[in-house]
């Protein structure tokens, strides 16, 4: 699939953001929201690292958007302590799924998953400050979900991790301020990507209703607005929080649910 012709027309200028001479570092950006984050960065003039566990995937990326390709394994947590990241603008997208009931839920799968979604990117955001603050300039962006500020059944891991990366990007949103540095989560609901799909059949299992019906009764019940976002969708609010016109937005959570939480 090429990413940079499916999104990026419609990305890059929406909000007349310039990221000229930037670098932006976005993980899990080989497919779904990451790419589209990628594709939207670089259309916006940045170079763009494309990280993600699939190097495949990330190397076909960064060649349709002229990006720098980024083998990395997030769960690899003593070489992400250890990694030098000098970029302007870091998107923590990278995430992982499990649906499962808690008396069912594996603990080493628990670990993981919190390792993946809220050590790795309090570990890059380490890792990025002193080179942000040094310039006095810098944006990240972190991918939580309506699940950072709601709760579903049968999803322990994913649920507390998007809380604590909510909790994450606020303190990094107070400390970053006096350094220029701002910090936002942006809160989609079920978006069109591999991650998504992948959930189907668990839901299906997890809640006893056929595979055909988990998108409707499960992913979009408490939706006002009865459709998936697409990730083009994610990656232009994204884009404009690295842009001139959210210098003051830091700290804050942007829900794009449909409505969910609205109820």
């Amino acid at each position: 699939m090429n990413y940079s012709a499916q999104m990026g027309n419609t990305l890059g200028t929406a909000y007349g953001t310039d990221l000229s001479g930037r670098t932006a570092l976005v993980t899990g950006a080989a497919s779904g929201i990451g790419a589209a984050c990628a594709v939207a960065l670089a259309d916006a003039g940045a170079h763009v690292i494309v990280a993600d566990l699939d190097a495949s995937g990330a190397e076909r990326v960064a060649a349709e958007i002229g990006g720098e390709p980024l083998a990395i394994d997030l769960a690899e947590l003593d070489a992400l302590a250890a990694l030098t990241v000098d970029v302007d603008v870091l998107v923590n997208n990278a995430g992982i799924q499990t649906v499962s009931p808690i008396i069912d839920f594996d603990p080493a799968t628990f670990r993981r998953m919190i390792d993946i979604m809220v050590t790795a990117p309090f570990l890059l955001i380490r890792a990025a400050l002193p080179a942000m603050y040094e310039r006095g300039w810098g944006r990240i962006v972190n991918i939580s979900s309506v699940h950072g500020i709601r709760a579903s059944a049968y999803k322990s891991a994913y649920v507390t991790a998007k809380h604590a990366l909510e909790g994450l990007s606020k303190v990094t949103a107070l400390e970053g301020a006096p350094h220029g540095v701002t910090s936002n989560c942006v809160n989609p609901g079920y978006v069109r990507t591999p991650l998504v799909e992948k959930q189907i059949a668990d839901q299906a299992l997890a809640h006893g209703i056929p595979e055909s019906e988990v998108i409707e009764k499960v992913m979009l019940s408490e939706a006002a607005i009865k459709r998936l976002l697409e990730p083009a969708e994610v990656a232009d609010l994204a884009l404009w929080l690295c842009g001139a016109s959210s210098t003051s937005v830091t700290g804050s959570s942007y829900v794009m649910d449909g409505g969910w939480s609205a109820r």
